[in-house]
């Protein structure tokens, strides 16, 4: 088993103390690759709260050293680059993949000991690029680090954006466009299909050798359980749950649930695609390529499931040396998913609801609301922050008799609860943000950033997400839905 508390190494003076336990697994796992050589690479945009919290110096640091060292140029002393090997259902579809404009640069020890990746995203070419030039343009990875940003001040388990440089070369995707690489910052990248990978080739050795560590790293106290790997599922498939009702909880659409993007972890990753939904409709989808809406908002919690039974799939022979067992034990564990994310789903919604005891008619009450802001195109995110205040704001779609036959019906609910409701409408406000990263806004600050090299409407719009709880002059205009949100269109930039 790997050792996850090996001595690291000294930091250097800006504070990098890698240990890059991964590249100690079995070689089938990775590959060595190094991001490539850059002209003038040039920094964008740098994370100092992360690099704060990762106990990195980075106040001494100029921006030209800045851009060398976040576009590859400059390596950290002890960092090891290497790309990782890994498969994935692509739309349902097995695929065998691997990190193609992805280079994992090491693993960072914080200063509480915690392991972190530190990954550059469009850094160039690697063993598994395939027929990809494995670059990445700026306005997806200004998209990353908006979202993921955005995301981390929702309280949702995501990886985090540290830095974007641009190349200084094009790339050529539909048009011309700038170059850019992307840091990011992540538990890990193992993913679902960093299983599939081993399973295909079916390399139990190096499977239990990956399951092992992936425990110590993400699971440690089932280390020494005798039935691990049973619990390891189990563990994952909750981390899942949780993570899935988050995201149905503040309107997140991933846009492309395939299990490469599934991290083992339990954090988002993978923000291409992806958009906050407006106005309320499970069929939501952004995504350029989902023509048959697989991965529709709605759809979210079940994709999640299958692709949790393609990762039991991988670990049948670790759960029982008898197919047939290692199956039900696998079949039985999948089953309490459902329940398991209702769970999670319901008690988050009886929290924007205002709602702390259990009440077997929550369920109802809540889907009444839902089919009411469905049928009128009630704005998600606003609805839910408007119920938080202490007087509804007076909107023609609030008078709507359906709507006024659920308030009174939540009003009696209330009234049934434990606290008065001026507690519960103020608990209320600190689970239903504000503000999200409305499309409109997140593409208004990538035009700027890319056609005119304006980063202020970018930084404005990124203040205003720090606090996405917090109501204030500048979180008004960002409260807006966007004219014609059924056209946008999202892409993953590859």
């Amino acid at each position: 088993m790997v050792n996850l508390n090996a001595v690291v190494a000294e930091p250097n003076p800006m504070g990098w103390r890698f240990d890059n336990t991964y590249s100690r697994l079995p070689d089938a796992l990775f590959a060595p690759a190094m991001p490539a050589a850059l002209g003038s690479p040039r920094l964008v945009i740098l994370n100092r709260r992360l690099a704060d919290e990762l106990g990195l110096d980075i106040n001494g640091i100029s921006p030209e050293a800045a851009a060398a060292l976040f576009a590859g140029q400059d390596l950290p002393g002890g960092s090891q680059p290497i790309a990782q090997a890994y498969a994935g259902h692509q739309y349902g579809h097995f695929t065998m993949l691997g990190d193609g404009r992805a280079i994992l640069l090491g693993e960072h020890r914080s200063p509480s000991g915690q392991l972190f990746d530190i990954q550059f995203k469009g850094a160039g070419q690697t063993p598994f690029s395939r027929r990809g030039d494995g670059r990445a343009a700026l306005g997806p990875m200004l998209r990353e680090y908006i979202i993921s940003e955005a995301m981390f001040a929702l309280g949702t388990p995501t990886t985090r954006s540290l830095a974007v440089v641009t190349t200084g070369e094009p790339v050529y995707r539909e048009t011309r466009l700038q170059g850019a690489i992307l840091t990011r910052v992540a538990a890990s990248h193992i993913r679902v299909g960093t299983f599939e990978y081993l399973g295909a080739t079916q390399d139990e050795a190096n499977l239990r050798a990956l399951a092992d560590y992936t425990i110590s790293r993400h699971y440690p106290e089932l280390a020494d359980s005798s039935d691990r790997y049973r619990e390891f599922f189990r563990a994952v498939m909750d981390r899942q749950a949780s993570l899935i009702a988050r995201w149905q909880l503040v309107g997140f659409i991933h846009g492309v649930m395939n299990t490469d993007n599934m991290a083992i972890s339990g954090e988002t990753i993978d923000y291409g695609p992806c958009a906050f939904m407006n106005a309320y409709d499970p069929k939501t989808v952004f995504s350029s390529i989902d023509h048959g809406g697989r991965y529709a908002y709605g759809n979210q919690p079940a994709i999640a499931q299958w692709n949790l039974a393609r990762f039991a799939e991988t670990l049948l022979p670790l759960l029982a040396p008898d197919q047939e067992q290692a199956i039900a034990i696998a079949t039985e564990g999948l089953n309490e998913y459902p329940a398991l994310f209702e769970q999670y789903w319901l008690t988050g919604m009886r929290a924007k609801l205002g709602l702390r005891i259990a009440e077997a008619g929550d369920r109802g009450l809540v889907q009444s609301l839902l089919n009411w802001m469905q049928k009128t195109r009630a704005d998600f995110t606003n609805t839910f922050r408007d119920l938080s205040a202490d007087e509804l704001p007076t909107e023609d779609g609030y008078e709507d008799p359906d709507f006024r036959d659920w308030h009174s019906q939540w009003q009696l609910r209330l009234g049934r609860e434990s606290w008065p409701s001026s507690l519960a409408r103020s608990a209320m406000r600190g689970v239903n943000p504000v503000v999200i990263p409305r499309n409109h806004r997140v593409e208004e600050a990538l035009a700027a950033a890319e056609s005119h090299d304006d980063l202020s409407v970018l930084h404005r719009l990124l203040a205003v997400l720090a606090t996405p709880y917090e109501a204030g002059a500048d979180s008004v205009m960002f409260q807006e839905p966007p004219p014609d949100d059924g056209r946008y269109r999202t892409f993953c930039g590859t």
